[in-house]
Protein backbone atom coordinates (compact mmCIF):
# COMPACT_ATOMS: atom_id res chain seq x y z
CA UNK A 1 0.00 0.00 0.00
CA UNK A 2 1.40 3.36 -0.72
CA UNK A 3 1.15 6.28 1.21
CA UNK A 4 0.27 9.73 -0.75
CA UNK A 5 2.60 12.35 1.64
CA UNK A 6 1.42 16.19 1.36
CA UNK A 7 4.34 17.66 0.02
CA UNK A 8 5.09 21.59 1.31
CA UNK A 9 8.92 21.29 -0.45
CA UNK A 10 8.84 21.64 -3.90
CA UNK A 11 11.41 22.18 -6.52
CA UNK A 12 10.63 25.07 -9.03
CA UNK A 13 11.69 25.35 -12.95
CA UNK A 14 14.84 26.70 -12.06
CA UNK A 15 15.72 24.53 -9.09
CA UNK A 16 14.40 21.60 -11.56
CA UNK A 17 17.54 23.14 -14.20
CA UNK A 18 20.00 23.47 -11.83
CA UNK A 19 19.61 19.84 -10.58
CA UNK A 20 19.50 18.48 -13.84
CA UNK A 21 23.25 20.53 -14.31
CA UNK A 22 24.32 18.49 -11.07
CA UNK A 23 22.88 15.09 -12.55
CA UNK A 24 25.08 15.82 -15.71
CA UNK A 25 28.21 15.53 -13.99
CA UNK A 26 27.66 12.40 -12.81
CA UNK A 27 27.70 8.99 -13.92
CA UNK A 28 24.77 7.36 -12.49
CA UNK A 29 22.02 9.90 -10.88
CA UNK A 30 22.33 7.97 -7.21
CA UNK A 31 25.99 9.68 -7.69
CA UNK A 32 24.07 12.96 -7.74
CA UNK A 33 22.85 12.54 -4.21
CA UNK A 34 24.74 13.82 -2.26
CA UNK A 35 24.85 17.55 -4.38
CA UNK A 36 21.28 17.07 -4.68
CA UNK A 37 20.84 17.26 -0.99
CA UNK A 38 23.33 20.09 -0.47
CA UNK A 39 21.06 22.12 -2.99
CA UNK A 40 18.02 20.91 -1.32
CA UNK A 41 19.34 22.05 2.24
CA UNK A 42 20.42 25.59 0.64
CA UNK A 43 16.94 26.02 -0.35
CA UNK A 44 15.01 24.64 2.51
CA UNK A 45 17.75 25.08 5.29
CA UNK A 46 17.46 21.37 6.15
CA UNK A 47 16.87 18.16 4.45
CA UNK A 48 14.05 16.25 6.70
CA UNK A 49 12.03 13.72 5.90
CA UNK A 50 9.83 15.87 3.41
CA UNK A 51 12.78 17.56 1.76
CA UNK A 52 14.38 13.57 1.46
CA UNK A 53 11.34 12.43 -0.10
CA UNK A 54 11.66 15.45 -2.56
CA UNK A 55 14.96 14.54 -3.42
CA UNK A 56 14.32 10.81 -4.20
CA UNK A 57 11.58 11.61 -6.09
CA UNK A 58 12.99 14.24 -8.00
CA UNK A 59 15.97 12.20 -8.87
CA UNK A 60 13.74 9.00 -9.23
CA UNK A 61 15.92 7.14 -6.44
CA UNK A 62 14.67 5.03 -4.03
CA UNK A 63 13.70 7.04 -0.79
CA UNK A 64 16.21 5.01 1.58
CA UNK A 65 19.24 5.93 -0.36
CA UNK A 66 18.57 9.09 -0.09
CA UNK A 67 17.28 9.05 3.27
CA UNK A 68 20.59 6.92 4.15
CA UNK A 69 22.85 9.32 2.82
CA UNK A 70 21.59 12.29 4.48
CA UNK A 71 21.44 10.31 8.13
CA UNK A 72 25.21 9.22 7.97
CA UNK A 73 26.39 12.68 7.40
CA UNK A 74 26.18 14.86 10.28
CA UNK A 75 26.52 18.21 7.63
CA UNK A 76 22.89 17.53 6.78
CA UNK A 77 20.25 19.13 9.45
CA UNK A 78 17.15 16.54 9.24
CA UNK A 79 15.52 18.72 11.21
CA UNK A 80 14.68 22.70 10.92
CA UNK A 81 17.77 24.44 12.35
CA UNK A 82 18.79 28.11 13.19
CA UNK A 83 20.21 30.81 10.47
CA UNK A 84 23.77 29.96 12.24
CA UNK A 85 24.50 26.49 13.26
CA UNK A 86 27.80 26.08 15.82
CA UNK A 87 28.88 22.76 15.27
CA UNK A 88 31.00 22.79 18.46
CA UNK A 89 33.61 20.03 18.42
CA UNK A 90 33.73 17.96 21.30
CA UNK A 91 35.78 14.77 20.39
CA UNK A 92 39.04 13.74 22.43
CA UNK A 93 41.24 16.29 21.15
CA UNK A 94 39.13 19.69 21.42
CA UNK A 95 37.60 17.73 24.94
CA UNK A 96 41.42 17.73 26.37
CA UNK A 97 41.95 21.30 25.08
CA UNK A 98 38.20 22.35 27.24
CA UNK A 99 36.00 21.75 23.76
CA UNK A 100 33.58 20.53 26.54
CA UNK A 101 33.88 24.04 28.53
CA UNK A 102 33.63 26.16 25.32
CA UNK A 103 30.07 24.20 24.55
CA UNK A 104 28.72 25.46 27.48
CA UNK A 105 30.14 28.62 27.63
CA UNK A 106 28.03 28.76 24.42
CA UNK A 107 25.24 27.09 25.86
CA UNK A 108 25.06 29.35 28.70
CA UNK A 109 25.49 32.25 26.93
CA UNK A 110 22.29 31.40 24.33
CA UNK A 111 20.40 30.19 26.81
CA UNK A 112 19.92 27.00 25.27
CA UNK A 113 21.66 22.99 25.40
CA UNK A 114 22.78 21.67 22.60
CA UNK A 115 20.36 19.85 20.30
CA UNK A 116 18.27 23.50 20.35
CA UNK A 117 17.29 26.33 18.87
CA UNK A 118 17.37 29.90 20.31
CA UNK A 119 13.64 31.21 20.35
CA UNK A 120 14.29 33.54 17.34
CA UNK A 121 15.64 30.85 15.15
CA UNK A 122 19.14 32.95 14.55
CA UNK A 123 21.54 30.19 16.49
CA UNK A 124 21.34 26.19 16.60
CA UNK A 125 23.93 24.26 18.91
CA UNK A 126 25.56 20.94 18.12
CA UNK A 127 28.28 18.77 19.35
CA UNK A 128 30.00 17.45 16.54
CA UNK A 129 32.41 14.44 16.89
CA UNK A 130 35.15 15.76 15.07
CA UNK A 131 35.87 18.37 12.77
CA UNK A 132 38.93 17.58 11.86
CA UNK A 133 41.21 20.24 12.77
CA UNK A 134 42.79 18.59 15.76
CA UNK A 135 45.83 20.99 16.12
CA UNK A 136 43.50 23.99 16.89
CA UNK A 137 41.46 22.78 19.29
CA UNK A 138 39.31 23.70 21.00
CA UNK A 139 37.59 24.96 17.39
CA UNK A 140 34.01 24.86 16.29
CA UNK A 141 32.39 25.17 12.56
CA UNK A 142 29.58 27.97 11.66
CA UNK A 143 26.99 26.38 9.70
CA UNK A 144 29.08 23.81 7.65
CA UNK A 145 31.54 26.57 6.73
CA UNK A 146 34.23 28.32 9.03
CA UNK A 147 36.19 27.29 11.22
CA UNK A 148 36.88 29.03 14.46
CA UNK A 149 39.91 27.26 15.93
CA UNK A 150 41.34 28.18 19.49
CA UNK A 151 38.10 28.85 21.11
CA UNK A 152 38.51 31.07 24.01
CA UNK A 153 35.15 32.68 26.00
CA UNK A 154 36.55 35.97 24.52
CA UNK A 155 36.83 35.16 21.05
CA UNK A 156 33.55 32.98 21.34
CA UNK A 157 31.64 36.58 22.79
CA UNK A 158 33.47 38.23 19.60
CA UNK A 159 31.27 35.33 17.07
CA UNK A 160 28.23 35.32 18.72
CA UNK A 161 27.91 39.54 18.62
CA UNK A 162 29.10 39.33 14.94
CA UNK A 163 26.31 36.83 13.63
CA UNK A 164 23.51 38.89 15.84
CA UNK A 165 24.65 41.40 13.42
CA UNK A 166 25.28 38.84 10.26
CA UNK A 167 28.97 39.12 9.70
CA UNK A 168 30.38 35.49 9.70
CA UNK A 169 34.10 35.23 11.44
CA UNK A 170 36.90 36.01 9.42
CA UNK A 171 38.62 33.06 7.62
CA UNK A 172 41.58 32.57 9.61
CA UNK A 173 44.61 30.77 7.83
CA UNK A 174 46.41 28.43 10.02
CA UNK A 175 49.84 27.40 8.40
CA UNK A 176 51.48 23.87 9.55
CA UNK A 177 54.28 24.33 11.66
CA UNK A 178 56.64 23.40 8.94
CA UNK A 179 55.56 26.04 6.36
CA UNK A 180 56.13 28.82 9.38
CA UNK A 181 59.27 31.20 8.65
CA UNK A 182 61.63 30.85 11.77
CA UNK A 183 63.65 34.48 10.76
Amino acid sequence: MQINKIMSYTFDKEDLKQIDAIKAKYPTVQSATMPVLWYAQDKFGHVNAEVQHLVATTLDIPESHVHGVATFYTQYYKKEMGKYVLDVCTCFSCQVCGGYDMLHYIEDKLGIKAGETTPDGKFSIQEAECLGACGYAPMLQVTNDVYVNHLTKEKIDSMIDGLKEDKLPEYEEILPPQLISKD
